[in-house]
């Protein structure tokens, strides 16, 4: 009896350490530090726009601008970006909204980056660019079952 509770203390452990040794690691939420903010109005087509939601409204295009810095070492893609964008009047320009836009690769160190945004025609400018930050993961994120999806026309 003894004999066979050890056994089995035996095997489990060796499958609980197995376990911890063949399982990969998580991926964690890698921060990225935005700095040298700035932006300018849209080029060419883009710089024409509207803001829908029910109705359509005139609208500028802007683009953002600055430094990413990514110290994970690793390369993060689709990292979102947050922030808040105010009009002259300090009124915000996203209202009820923090997240502003997407940064497809960040590569480890200091990179560039730049994000389309819309603005109603109606917010005076200058904008003012304050609490930018971006998050992302080393690694697309997506359920296991988008990789054998496959799309009917």
């Amino acid at each position: 009896m003894r004999l066979r509770f050890l056994t089995v203390l035996l095997v489990s452990s060796l499958l609980w350490i197995g376990s911890w040794i063949i399982t990969p690691p998580a991926e964690a939420m890698t921060s990225i530090k935005l700095s040298n903010l700035s932006y300018e109005p849209c080029a060419g087509d883009e710089a024409a726009g509207s803001v829908t939601s029910g109705d359509i409204r005139p609208a500028n295009c802007f683009t953002i601008k600055g430094k990413a810095k990514n110290i994970s070492g690793k390369t993060v893609v689709d990292a979102d970006v947050f922030g808040r964008i105010y009009d002259a009047n300090d009124n915000p320009t996203f209202e009820n909204r923090g997240r502003v836009g997407t940064i497809e690769v960040v590569p480890p160190g200091v990179s560039d980056f730049q994000i389309r945004v819309s603005v109603p025609a109606n917010q005076p400018t200058p904008l003012k660019l304050k609490q930018f930050k971006a998050s992302g993961f080393a690694g697309k994120v997506r359920p296991y079952y988008y990789d054998d999806f496959e799309y009917n026309d």
